[in-house]
């Protein structure tokens, strides 16, 4: 009998070394052509077909790739925050495993999802390749989990790659794992068994670089046709340890595949695999984090600036009449200035006022996502309505009765840079932005606002890959409103209505072995057609020259009643933030109306945020306190934030709550991209379009939600944003 060699003593396979050796030995005479451009592979990721590549995308892309080959569908959303790093999350449809019983699930197949990441460790150059490092199926189910080592080149109109991977990427297994030497455990993988769920949402590290190394690789080649790519791969898995036990033939390691690219945006891919199965995927893509503002055509266009001599019928009358003292404020119309501030400026104005030789306007940018546009708009409409004899002017934000920062710019600055006889350099010189200050002043006019402000809206809401639908949604019309008893103490509300939903097939509770206070979202989304999700009372206030401060009581979200306030000191010019906020709440009934369950907690979380003032910002956050379901931890929250304000970001909390008591998803983590709306609408607006993937909704690390974050609201003192876009003053 003869007896089959252990896999990882398998020797070199012939075809993987043949790969190898002419993947990387291809030459550099090949005649000159465009290089192929970074295309998806079906996993999301820049790569091949099966396999990744070395290569990125730009920096501030995001991508969405939909592909099939049976009996997997992928559903991918990838992202690249950094010009060195890659992350995806995905859902996978298995089409011939279903979901679970057939009257809980219906027809539903298999779904599983995972996060995935690359890190480019070596940039090309003339001689040595793109290397980069990268983990499949992170912190999932582990079905898929790999990790990879892969190399990529440039010879003209072809991009060579070649890589190393263990786990699914490798599991053909070409020659035993050389870590092996170092201790037998890296010899071989521990088998994900086919209903292993308790290993779900862990990051794996015990299964890490273990078992037997595969070889992958391939060429993409760039036709004379600009549009078209072709792809040719060899595929480190030979499909017999697939995924419950889901095992796939095949006839070739060698996958072929033709990619069209009928423009930048969108990929259109057709391929061949294992010798048997077609495969097909679209990708859209798009750089959100580069992305110019939209035209504006519904904009009010800029004020023409012009020196309009108000101030002339003045002197001209106290010449007339011997009189020897004149104010020239006397003959502007601040009433006219402050309208024509908020409909073209958007500056919604408190009151204006002077000191000196400086002209202050109080109250808050709201129409325009750059401040610098809005401050360059006031500067004409001040201009061009006979405001003389001010050296500067300060717009003083301030965010319900606060004073949050000064933005003060010299007038002969602006004015010249507008006219086009002065630099940017020179309009950076003649900007401050500093604390606001107490100083007496002199007021020229006091707006009388509307003590209430109410609007319609709709909202949408999507629970995705539960076992009773993959998408389960809800539209409602919301109807909210405000009432302001001073500036600083206000009452605001939401009432909110289904329009449509399907929560008809929402029928599953998540297991929980901790107090329920977020596993009840069912109950939640489906008792009431009608629901009062938020309803609260507010007063805020600037307590000292950098430290805030908010109490609130009421309806506090969908879920929670109660007390409970936040304190923040923030210096202004720091790159660091401290708060801290404590709130003692009640579980609301299903119903979302005004009664309350029995459960009640004391919560709250103390917080050091700080900005990375480096070439590409960074904003990150550390929460640690109490969370709603009583356990103790923190959450890491950390972002890139583009120079357009666009932010891509990665969340994670780990508390005192053991894998097994969390549940599947081991501890609570996610993803989210913000994208300025700023870009694509034909409007100016502050408003962003936030997407928040977090595989799984549990009790354990869950945090209250507020309505008012004091660093939200003292967003404005972020200096760079400002300084970044202060070019907008000309638009």
């Amino acid at each position: 009998m003869t007896r089959r060699m252990p896999r990882h003593l398998l020797p070199v396979r012939p075809a993987a070394l043949t790969l190898s050796i002419l993947s990387l030995s291809l030459s550099a005479s090949i005649h000159a052509q465009q290089a192929p451009p970074a295309t998806a592979s079906e996993w999301g990721g820049v790569g091949l077909l099966q396999t990744p590549t070395a290569r990125m995308a730009d920096d501030g892309e995001i991508a969405f790739t939909a592909s099939h080959t049976s009996p997997y569908s992928r559903y991918n959303v990838t992202m690249q925050p950094f010009p060195w790093l890659e992350s995806s999350f995905r859902y996978i449809n298995v089409s011939n495993i279903p979901y679970g019983a057939v009257d809980f699930s219906g027809d539903q197949n298999y779904k599983d999802k995972s996060i995935d990441f690359k890190v480019r460790l070596w940039q090309e150059t003339r001689w040595t390749p793109d290397l980069a490092f990268g983990v499949r199926d992170l912190g999932g189910t582990g079905f898929f989990s790999s990790e990879y080592v892969v190399a990529s080149k440039t010879f003209g109109p072809i991009d060579a790659s070649v890589g190393l991977a263990t786990g699914y990427l490798g599991n053909r297994g070409d020659f035993s794992n050389p870590l092996g030497v170092i201790d037998d455990r890296f010899k071989d993988r521990r088998p994900i068994a086919g209903s292993d769920i308790a290993q779900a949402g862990k990051f794996g590290v015990s299964n890490m670089f273990k078992g037997p190394v595969g070889v992958f690789g391939g060429i993409s080649y760039q036709t004379p046709w600009d549009g078209l790519v072709v792809k040719v791969e060899y595929d480190g898995n030979d499909y017999k340890r697939e995924p419950r036990w889901n095992n796939l033939s095949q006839r070739t390691p060698v996958n072929v595949g033709l990619v069209y690219l009928p423009n930048r945006n969108v990929e259109l891919t057709a391929a061949w695999e294992r010798g048997e199965a077609a495969m097909f995927s679209l990708t859209f893509r798009g750089n959100p984090g580069h992305a110019p503002s939209s035209h504006k055509p519904f904009d009010p266009a800029p004020v023409k600036l012009q020196r309009k001599a108000a101030a002339d019928d003045v002197r001209t009358t106290a010449a007339n009449t011997g009189t020897l003292e004149i104010d020239v404020d006397q003959a502007v119309d601040w009433e006219l200035i402050a309208r024509q501030l908020r409909n073209n400026a958007g500056i919604r104005v408190d009151q204006i006022s002077r000191r000196g030789s400086e002209l202050f306007i109080d109250g808050y940018q709201a129409s325009y996502f750059k401040q610098a546009k809005g401050m360059g708009r006031a500067a004409r409409i001040l201009g061009s309505n006979g405001v003389e004899g001010y050296d500067w002017y300060t717009l003083r934000t301030t965010r319900l009765g606060m004073p949050i920062v000064d933005t003060s710019m010299k007038i002969e600055a602006v004015e010249a840079y507008l006219d086009g006889r002065g630099s940017e350099d020179d309009l950076r010189r003649g900007t401050e932005i500093t604390t606001p200050s107490d100083v007496n002043r002199e007021i020229l006019y006091r707006h009388q606002n509307k003590p209430w402000g109410s609007g319609f809206s709709f909202g949408y809401r999507q629970n995705l890959g539960g076992p009773d639908g993959f998408i389960l949604y809800q539209v409602a019309a919301n109807y909210s409103g405000s009432v302001f008893f001073r500036r600083n103490a206000w009452l605001t509300g939401t009432a909110s209505a289904n329009v449509i939903n399907n929560y008809d097939k929402f029928r599953y509770d998540a297991p929980s072995q901790l107090p329920r206070v977020r596993t009840d979202l069912r109950q939640y989304t489906t008792t009431s057609e009608v629901t009062l999700p938020n309803l609260q009372f507010n007063l805020a206030g600037r307590l000292g020259r950098d430290l805030y401060g908010i109490a609130y009581a009421g309806y506090l979200e969908w879920m929670y009643a109660g007390v409970g306030g936040e304190l923040l000191y923030r210096p202004m010019g720091e790159s660091w933030a401290v708060g801290g906020n404590l709130n003692y709440v009640r579980q609301r009934d299903y119903d979302q109306h005004f009664g309350l369950r029995d459960y009640r907690i004391t919560t709250g979380h103390a917080t050091l945020y700080y900005s990375f003032d480096a070439k590409e910002r960074v904003v990150g956050s550390l929460s640690v306190g109490r969370y709603l379901a009583g356990d103790y931890g923190a959450t890491l929250n950390v972002a890139r934030v583009f120079d357009n304000g666009m932010t891509m970001g990665a969340y994670a909390t780990k508390t005192n709550v053991s894998a097994a008591e969390f549940g599947e998803g081991s501890f609570d983590k996610g993803i989210y991209f913000s994208i300025p709306l700023d870009t694509v609408l034909p409007r100016s607006t502050r408003a962003s379009a936030t997407i928040n993937w977090a595989p799984l909704i549990r009790d354990g690390g869950a945090m209250l939600s507020r309505k008012y974050p004091l660093y939200n609201l003292t967003g404005e003192r972020n200096e760079r944003f400002f300084y970044d876009n202060i070019d907008a003053v000309g638009d």
